[in-house]
C-alpha cells in the first residue's frame, strides 16, 4: 500500500516553486511591521490610540524633565478639528537638539534607554514614534515638533513623516522659529479618534498626578479643563545604571555575557560583570561550579595502625631503593598525617604525600621523585578505602530513622560502597546527581533482596549525608572561553550562581516613589479619612531589580458601593487598559480582604467598600505582557512583593477600621449617658436640695476621658485638663480671648485681628492634672480647639 508520506515528494521536483517563493520573500522594517499591526502597540480603536498617543507624550515630557532636574510643568490639550483630533502637548524640559529631533520622533527603535539597566519609564524607543506612525496612517498629516534647548537659542520646527520602507524620518519642514518658551519641547499631532475613552484619558492624567506628585499637570478636551497642582517640589531620586545581578540571569543571556567579556577566570568575570559580586562571593560561586563540574571528592575515615589497613605499612612496601629507615620515616609521616584527620580525600592523600617526601628529601638527601609520590599515594589511599562499608554505614545509619533494620541499613550501605569501588576513577569523585544514582540504584537492589523499604525522604537524607562529607575538590575552575564554548558547562556555572546567596541589588537604579509621597499624592487627588502606604525592599526577577509600593485611602467621599478602585503604575506611568490582565488584578483579587475590614463576597475577587488600593512597580525592565506596556505580567516574584505591598498597607487600615470600630461604641455609650445624665442629675438635686452635678465632669470620670475646662473667678480664669484615663495624653491646645491675656507661663500667646491665640501643649499622665493661668475682664469672650487626641476621647467644657 502506498503511504501518504512516500507520496511527498511528487510533483514539482525539479525546484522551480521553491525558486519562485524564494524571490517573493523580503526583510521588512520594523516600522513596516507596526504599520501593520498598530494593535500591538496600543493603537487598537480611536478611542484608545488617543489614550496611548497622550501616555507616550506624556511620559516622555516626564523622563526628559527629571533627567534635566526639573520639576514637570506639561500641558495637554485635544481638540476636534472636524474629521480629526488635534493632539498637543508641551513641556518645559531641556529641550532636543536639531539633529536628534527627527530620529526621536521619526525612526521606531530609536533611543537611549534600551541598554541602560536602571528605571525609566519609556525603553524601547517606540512609543512616540509610534504615535507619529498612527497619525501619518490615519490622517496622511505629518507630525509638528517645536523643540528649544535655551533661552538664548531659536526653536528648531520640524513637520515629518516615517518612511515605513526605511524605518528613517522624512522631514516635509526644517526651520528655525521664535518662541515663548526658554527650553522645552512641543508636539502636535492630528490623527483619526473619538472620545469614547475619555473617562480613560481622565484617569490617566489624575493617576499621573497621583503617583508623580512632583509635576504639576494641566489637560484640556473639549469638555473638561483639569489642573492639577504639584504635592511637593522634590524630584525622583537620580538613577544610576548598574550591572545585571546574578541572580535570574537566563541561559542565553550568560552565554552572550561570557562571549563578550573580557576576563578570563570565572571569578574576574563574577566580579566584572555582575553586581553585588566581591571577592568571597565569587569564591563560592566557584566552588559550587567546581563541585557540578568536576563532583566533589568523598572523604574517608581514616584507617588506624591497629587496624589490617596499615597505613604505615602500605606505603614502606610501596617504597623501593630509599634505604628502611629513610623509607620507614617517611611512610610514618604520612601515616601520622592521614590518621590524626577526621577525614580524607584523594586530594588530601596526595598533599600529605608531597610534604612528608619533601621532608624526607630534605632530611635524607635522597630525591622523592614523581613515581615514587604515585606509588605511596596508591598505597595510602588503598589502606584509607580497603574498607568503605563500614565507613559509609555510619553515615547512613544516622541519616535513616531507627525503625530501619540494622541489616537493610547495612545492606544499603554495602551497596553504596560497591558503587565507589566500581568506579573508574579511583579518587571517589561524583557530582550530586551521580551520588542519588549510586543511592537509588542501591536502595532499590536492597529492597529486591532484603525485602527493606527506603523511600524517596530516607534516600535523600542518606544523599545528604553523604554529600555533606565530600569535600570540594581542588583543581581550577574552567577558564571563561571552556565555559563559553560548552552550554552544559555554563548551565553549571548558572545553578552556581543562582544558588549562592548574593545580597540584593543596589537600589540606586530605581527611584521610588516612597511611602511619605505615595500618600501624599493619594491625599493630594481623594478626599479621604484614612491613608497607608509601603515600600517594599528591592527584589530581583531575571537579573533586573524592582520595587514594589502600595498604597490605600479609605473612607471619606470615596463611593461606598462597588468595588474598589485599583490604580497600577509601572515606573510612574499608569496603567489604565487590561485590568483584568495584569498581575496587579490577579493579587488583588486573592487576597482575603474580610481580614482587613472590606466586604468581599465569597472570601475572593475584587473587594468592595469606599477604598482606593494603588500599587507601584518600579523596576529596570517590567515584564508586560505586550509591547503595549498595558499590563504587567504574571511573573512570581513580582507577585510576591505586590501580595507584601498590599498586606503591608492594609494591617494599618485594619488597625484603623477596628480603632473606629471601638469609637463608635464609645460614641454609642456616651450617647446614652449625654441622654441619661441630666435627668439623673436633676433628680438628685431634688432628692438631697443640693446644685446639680457637674454633668460635663461626671460623664468625663464614666467614659475615662480627658476633660477640658474652663474657671473663671473675678477674671482670673484657669484652663485644666484633668486625664481620667490611663495612658498619657498630649495635646494641642488653642485658647482663643477677645482680650490680652498679658505672659501665661508655659504657654505661647500670639495676636491677629484682634484676638488672642493661647498656644499651650500639655502632657497629662492618666489620672493627673495640668493647669495654665491668666487674667482678664469679665466681658472677654472665649472659644477654644483642642486637638492631639479622637473627639470621643475628650470632653470639653470651656
Amino acid at each position: 500500500m502506498t503511504s501518504f508520506q512516500s507520496t511527498l515528494g511528487e510533483g514539482a521536483g525539479d525546484g522551480a516553486v521553491a525558486e519562485e517563493l524564494a524571490q517573493s520573500q523580503r526583510s521588512i522594517s520594523i516600522a513596516e511591521f507596526f504599520e501593520k499591526n498598530k494593535q500591538m502597540l496600543g493603537f487598537d480603536s480611536g478611542a484608545k490610540a488617543l489614550v496611548t498617543a497622550v501616555k507616550e507624550a506624556v511620559d516622555n515630557a516626564l523622563d526628559a524633565t527629571e533627567e534635566a532636574g526639573i520639576l514637570p510643568d506639561i500641558y495637554v490639550e485635544i481638540e476636534d478639528v472636524g474629521d480629526y483630533y488635534r493632539l498637543v502637548v508641551e513641556d518645559n524640559g531641556p529641550g532636543i537638539t536639531k539633529e536628534q529631533i527627527p530620529k526621536v520622533f521619526g525612526k521606531l527603535l530609536y533611543g537611549s534607554r534600551f541598554h541602560a539597566r536602571e528605571q525609566s519609564r519609556g525603553q524601547q524607543g517606540i512609543g512616540i514614534s509610534a504615535a507619529v506612525l498612527y497619525s501619518q496612517l490615519t490622517s496622511g498629516k505629518p507630525a509638528k515638533i517645536t523643540s528649544k534647548t535655551g533661552a538664548n537659542n531659536s526653536a528648531q520646527y520640524f513637520e515629518l513623516t516615517i518612511d515605513t520602507d526605511t524605518n528613517e524620518p522624512e522631514i516635509d519642514v526644517g526651520e528655525e522659529r521664535s518662541w515663548e518658551r526658554p527650553h522645552g519641547t512641543r508636539i502636535e499631532l492630528e490623527m483619526e479618534a473619538n472620545m469614547r475613552a475619555r473617562k480613560q484619558l481622565e484617569a490617566y492624567m489624575k493617576y499621573t498626578a497621583v503617583v508623580n506628585p512632583h509635576a504639576r499637570l494641566e489637560y484640556k478636551e473639549p469638555k473638561n479643563h483639569e489642573k492639577y497642582e504639584r504635592a511637593t517640589d522634590q524630584l525622583p531620586d537620580e538613577t544610576s545604571e548598574i550591572r545585571p545581578h546574578p541572580h535570574g540571569v537566563e541561559l542565553g543571556t550568560l552565554l552572550k555575557m561570557l562571549d563578550a567579556t573580557d576576563s578570563y577566570s570565572v571569578s574576574g568575570f563574577l566580579q566584572g560583570e555582575f553586581t553585588r559580586v566581591g571577592g568571597k562571593t565569587a569564591d563560592t560561586v566557584v566552588d559550587r561550579f567546581r563541585d557540578r563540574h568536576f563532583g566533589r571528592e568523598m572523604a574517608w575515615s581514616p584507617p588506624k595502625a591497629h587496624e589490617d589497613a596499615d597505613v604505615t605499612a602500605e606505603v614502606t612496601a610501596a617504597v623501593s631503593n630509599k634505604g628502611s629507615e629513610v623509607t620507614k620515616a617517611f611512610a610514618a609521616d604520612v601515616a601520622d598525617a592521614i590518621e590524626t584527620r577526621e577525614r580524607v580525600t584523594h586530594a588530601a592523600v596526595v598533599d600529605v604525600v608531597d610534604e612528608a617526601a619533601e621532608a624526607a628529601a630534605e632530611r635524607s638527601g635522597k630525591s622523592f621523585g614523581a613515581t615514587v609520590r604515585e606509588n605511596a599515594v596508591a598505597a595510602a589511599w588503598y589502606a584509607v578505602t580497603r574498607e568503605r562499608a563500614g565507613d559509609i554505614y555510619e553515615l547512613v545509619d544516622d541519616a535513616t530513622t531507627s525503625r530501619k533494620d540494622d541489616a537493610a541499613v547495612e545492606g544499603l550501605a554495602r551497596r553504596i560502597a560497591e558503587k565507589f569501588d566500581d568506579q573508574d576513577d579511583t579518587r571517589n569523585r561524583a557530582t550530586r546527581e551521580q551520588l542519588a544514582e549510586f543511592v537509588d540504584r542501591s536502595a532499590e537492589m536492597t529492597e529486591e533482596t532484603d525485602d527493606a523499604t527506603f523511600g524517596e525522604t530516607a534516600r535523600e537524607k542518606v544523599v545528604e549525608a553523604l554529600w555533606d562529607v565530600m569535600e570540594t575538590v581542588p583543581d581550577d575552575a574552567p577558564k571563561v572561553s571552556e565555559v563559553a564554548a560548552d552550554r552544559d558547562v555554563a548551565a553549571r556555572l548558572l545553578e552556581a550562581m543562582r544558588e549562592t546567596d548574593v545580597l540584593s541589588p543596589p537600589t540606586d537604579c530605581l527611584a521610588p516613589i516612597d511611602e511619605d509621597l505615595v500618600e501624599a499624592g493619594l491625599r493630594k487627588e481623594y478626599d479621604a479619612d484614612f491613608y497607608a502606604a509601603a515600600t517594599r525592599d528591592a527584589e530581583v526577577h531575571r537579573g533586573d531589580p524592582f520595587i514594589v509600593e502600595a498604597g490605600i485611602a479609605y473612607g471619606g467621599d470615596l463611593p461606598a458601593e462597588g468595588n474598589v478602585e485599583v490604580l497600577r503604575f509601572a515606573n510612574r506611568v499608569p496603567l489604565v487598559y487590561r485590568l483584568g490582565a495584569c498581575s496587579t488584578t490577579d493579587v488583588v483579587k486573592n487576597i482575603n480582604w474580610r481580614n482587613y475590614g472590606l466586604d468581599q463576597p465569597g472570601g475572593s475577587g475584587m473587594p468592595n467598600g469606599p477604598a482606593v488600593l494603588m500599587v507601584h512597580v518600579a523596576s529596570t525592565n517590567v515584564p508586560f505582557t505586550s509591547e503595549s506596556k498595558d499590563a504587567v505580567a504574571n511573573v512570581p516574584e513580582i507577585e510576591d512583593e505586590i501580595e507584601l505591598a498590599l498586606r503591608e498597607a492594609a494591617r494599618e487600615l485594619k488597625s484603623y477600621l477596628n480603632k473606629q470600630r471601638s469609637l463608635e461604641k464609645r460614641r454609642r455609650k456616651e450617647n446614652v449617658l449625654v441622654d441619661i445624665l441630666p435627668e439623673m442629675a436633676a433628680k438628685l438635686s431634688e432628692v438631697t436640695d443640693r446644685e446639680s452635678l457637674d454633668i460635663d465632669d461626671s460623664l468625663a470620670r464614666i467614659m475615662n476621658n480627658v476633660l477640658v475646662e474652663r474657671r473663671i473667678e473675678d477674671g482670673a480664669v484657669t484652663l485644666a485638663v484633668q486625664n481620667h484615663g490611663d495612658t498619657s495624653a498630649s495635646l494641642e491646645i488653642t485658647d482663643i480671648v477677645s482680650e490680652d491675656p498679658g505672659d501665661v507661663e508655659d504657654a505661647t500667646v500670639v495676636e491677629m485681628d484682634g484676638e488672642w491665640f493661647i498656644k499651650w501643649n500639655p502632657d497629662v499622665p492618666g489620672g493627673a492634672e495640668s493647669v495654665i493661668e491668666y487674667s482678664v475682664s469679665e466681658e472677654a469672650d472665649f472659644d477654644i480647639s483642642v486637638e492631639g487626641l479622637e473627639s470621643e476621647k475628650i470632653t470639653v467644657n470651656a
